[in-house]
């Protein structure tokens, strides 16, 4: 196949820090690494200075493309200008990153991949307003139907996007997220004590990562905190939404265990992998995830896993995780003193993980995508 030139939605590349943030940076650095011949074009509204896209943008087949001239301008333009721009630029195929495509892109007559990565606003809309939760529903939707074709990050969202938006299975791909290398390295004894200093960590912790909102179900593990011996103590790295973490501090309060529970926000992404590593458990019994990469970073950092049943989490632990009911505190309780108390065997538990995280490595998504774009191609 000849040099291509890819475009690719890349707001969130530019702009977020986290989940759609990173898939959209794992991506386009991969495939810009992996495919040194092809030029990447990316696009976006607007640009926060963020430092963890400039290595991306010093790639030498990396190019910003930003709203030029008169017409469509911030979000606008990422909906409807982008198709002008992906004309004049004789763009081969473009990419949608984060759920969604230009509602115009079949006019620019450009092969399009778009990445599903969940479809939470159908599943558990009472975490969404009735505004959102229609207007994703219609974009969304009618973006998985106007893509040449669909790369979901499980089986669990393909599934979801066929029943939901009637898509042929031929149409949906699986290609699992990949895990930041950053999360396989054993770090030095120095930095693992200058990370507990400046955090104040507790000598033993068990871990729980991402937004602290309702799906993620923090309440089951702080419930489970009061089973645990009282030298375990509850690190909580994520932000606010929608005024939970007051609810859950409400509760911790009444439950005996607010004085075991670290709160941390705005953690930079250098900290996080030594965050892990000093945990004893990553715990992560959220209701409903796409993926659930923080199940992957805890076995990529050599921790056990205990995660919820009833979405993606399976496919992302593996064999090498302890899956609970979501709704059961007691469960979840059990499951975290079996690994505290050495009841079962952690040592091979931690084994596994590291034998499944490793076949989530950035340059096989990369591979895989890249695959993906070919098939579309041809």
């Amino acid at each position: 196949m000849n040099e291509l030139k890819i475009g690719y939605d890349a707001k969130r590349a530019f702009c977020n820090n986290t989940g759609l943030g990173n898939y959209s940076r794992f991506v386009i650095e991969g495939i810009a690494r992996e495919n040194p011949q092809d030029s990447l074009l990316l696009y976006t509204p607007k640009t926060i200075g963020n430092p963890r896209i400039e290595p991306i943008l010093a790639l030498p087949n990396v190019e910003p493309r930003f709203p030029a001239g008169p017409g469509f301008k911030g979000s606008l333009w990422r909906t409807f200008g982008i198709s002008n721009h992906l004309r004049a630029d004789k763009v081969d195929l473009y990419h949608g990153l984060s759920n969604e495509l230009p509602l115009t892109i079949r006019e620019a007559g450009v092969p399009s991949v778009l990445t599903m990565h969940d479809v939470i606003y159908r599943r558990l809309p009472g975490g969404y307003s009735l505004f959102d939760r229609v207007a994703d529903d219609i974009k969304y939707g009618k973006s998985c139907r106007n893509a040449t074709h669909i790369i979901a990050v499980s089986e669990c969202t393909k599934r979801d996007v066929v029943e939901l938006y009637g898509v042929s299975p031929d149409k949906v791909t699986v290609v699992y997220q990949g895990c930041d290398e950053i999360f396989r390295k054993e770090p030095a004894e120095e930095a693992l004590e200058d990370v507990g200093k400046r955090y104040r960590l507790p000598d033993r912790y068990v871990l729980q990562v991402g937004t602290v909102e309702k799906r993620k179900n923090l309440e089951q593990t702080i419930r489970a905190l009061k089973m645990l011996p009282s030298g375990v103590s509850l690190v909580v790295v994520g932000r606010d939404n929608k005024g939970y973490k007051k609810y859950c501090q409400k509760l911790a309060s009444e439950t005996g265990v607010a004085e075991r529970i670290i709160w941390l926000e705005g953690v930079p992404f250098a900290d996080l992998p030594l965050i892990y590593r000093r945990a004893e458990i990553v715990a992560y019994p959220s209701r409903y995830e796409g993926f659930g990469i923080p199940v992957l970073e805890g076995l990529a950092s050599g921790r056990p896993v205990v995660a919820a049943t009833g979405s993606c989490l399976e496919e992302a632990g593996g064999d090498a995780a302890i899956y609970v009911n979501p709704d059961s505190a007691d469960e979840l309780a059990s499951a975290l003193l079996s690994i505290l108390r050495s009841e079962t065997d952690v040592e091979g538990m931690i084994r596994r993980g590291l034998a499944h995280a490793n076949r989530f490595r950035l340059s096989d998504m990369a591979s895989e995508v890249m695959k993906v774009y070919k098939k579309v191609l041809s």
